[in-house]
């Protein structure tokens, strides 16, 4: 595909398109290999973006996601589309619609369980058809979980001749402040829930993103409340993004005709340890996440925690991004008993120095790696797309560690 630009950064005034551009005008530059552009609609901030990075060079594209033809316009130019600009439920379905009528492969940062449903039943068999690449979730939700499983089923594979039946993820420890380009997109899942009652039945599938033949397993709903793990010997509570990581998990298991049987089961929560002030953390965890994420639209406690959340486009500070981590564990259990323990790291806060590095690399491995990945096409998970070809690029330029531990 002979294309000006291998990545267009749609969205760059924003908070974590800023960051990406920033990324990859230190780790690529402007007129090396990488050709790479920024987008949007607004031409002043994209020049003051330009400007605060110190190239001018970068090319500006001007287009707006409700033009259709601007939209056509420019991902005709590019190779992949890289978009930060959510909610997506809100501001992405004509994007993509454009990529895979023009034959362009895409990247995102959703986390928005009902909007990649609709994108699946939508565009899934055209992209597939003609070879695009329409991969979701390539930030802190969901490629840890994502290349996390991918990883740990690998070297299960290698090591004892089988895969694990039973994967556990447990957050270890994480600093960072909390997106709020993902907040704006979880109260706009629940404003859409509201409205349409029927959005719970995908939220609370486990197997909402499978095929919709291939709806069925033994795993159940996300955590809930505060249990105690056996396995890990520590309580544990709710993960905020269990939500969609789990399911796109499961997701790349169906999509790879599930190499590791009907009955594999995959689950997520935060670890808090052991001990009655372990449990009582945990516990007001679970109740502060409770009432971030299932107050109701307009309701007097939503206004209050609103008032104490970021907004679209805030973010911590350069020394705290640097300043962040993530550790999550990877328990992997086999049927004869036996078990597998791995650890994924990040070297940046998760919500946006990790994640802008995170979607910055899989827009690469897109545009750059395409003899290197599966030879498939549709709506995809970052497992699924790029396999091998990711894991390697995010462990020598993305600041991910991936290992087996004892």
């Amino acid at each position: 595909m002979s294309r000006q630009y291998d990545v267009i950064i749609w969205g760059a005034s924003g908070f974590t398109g800023r960051l990406v551009a920033e990324y990859y005008t230190s780790r690529y530059g402007v007129d090396g290999d990488l050709k790479w552009a920024i987008a949007g609609r607004n031409q002043a901030k994209l020049e003051g973006i330009r400007s605060d990075l110190g190239n001018e060079a970068i090319p500006i594209i001007i287009a707006d996601s409700m033009d259709e033809a601007s939209l056509d316009k420019m991902v005709a130019q590019t190779k992949v589309i890289c978009s930060t600009v959510g909610p997506y439920a809100k501001y992405g379905s004509p994007l993509v619609a454009a990529c895979v009528k023009n034959g362009t492969d895409y990247c995102d940062l959703c986390g928005e369980t009902q909007w990649i449903r609709r994108m699946i039943d939508a565009h899934h068999d055209t992209a597939k058809a003609n070879g695009t690449r329409i991969v979701n979730s390539c930030g802190f939700d969901s490629i840890p979980s994502d290349m996390g499983v991918y990883f740990l089923q690998k070297e299960a594979k290698e090591r004892t001749g089988n895969y694990c039946q039973h994967i556990k993820m447990r957050v270890k420890g994480m600093k960072g402040g909390f997106s709020g380009g993902t907040y704006a997109s979880m109260n706009n899942i629940m404003a859409e829930a509201q409205k349409d009652r029927s959005i719970y039945k995908i939220l609370f599938n486990p197997y909402s993103l499978n095929p919709v033949d291939a709806q069925k397993g033994k795993d159940k709903q996300d955590l809930m409340k505060v249990v105690f793990d056996e396995d890990f010997k520590s309580w544990i509570s709710p993960f905020v993004m269990a939500g969609i990581n789990t399911r796109i998990v499961r997701r790349s298991h169906a999509l790879d005709g599930f190499p590791y049987g009907a009955d594999f089961q995959y689950d997520e929560a935060m670890f808090s340890g052991a001990g009655i002030g372990n449990k009582l953390k945990a516990q007001a965890a679970a109740v502060g996440m409770g009432v971030v994420m299932m107050s109701k639209p307009n309701s007097i406690t939503k206004k209050v925690v609103n008032r104490f959340m970021p907004k679209p486009g805030e973010g911590p500070s350069r020394e705290e991004r640097e300043s962040g981590y993530f550790k999550l564990a990877f328990l992997g259990k086999f049927e004869n008993g036996s078990q597998l323990y791995g650890v994924v790291k990040g070297d940046r806060d998760p919500g946006y120095g990790s994640t802008s590095k995170m979607l910055g690399e899989s827009a690469v491995c897109l545009a750059k790696d395409k003899e290197k990945t599966p030879a498939i096409g549709g709506i995809l998970t970052p497992a699924t797309a790029l396999g091998d070809a990711l894991l390697d690029r995010l462990q020598q330029n993305a600041g991910l560690s991936f290992e087996i531990r004892d």
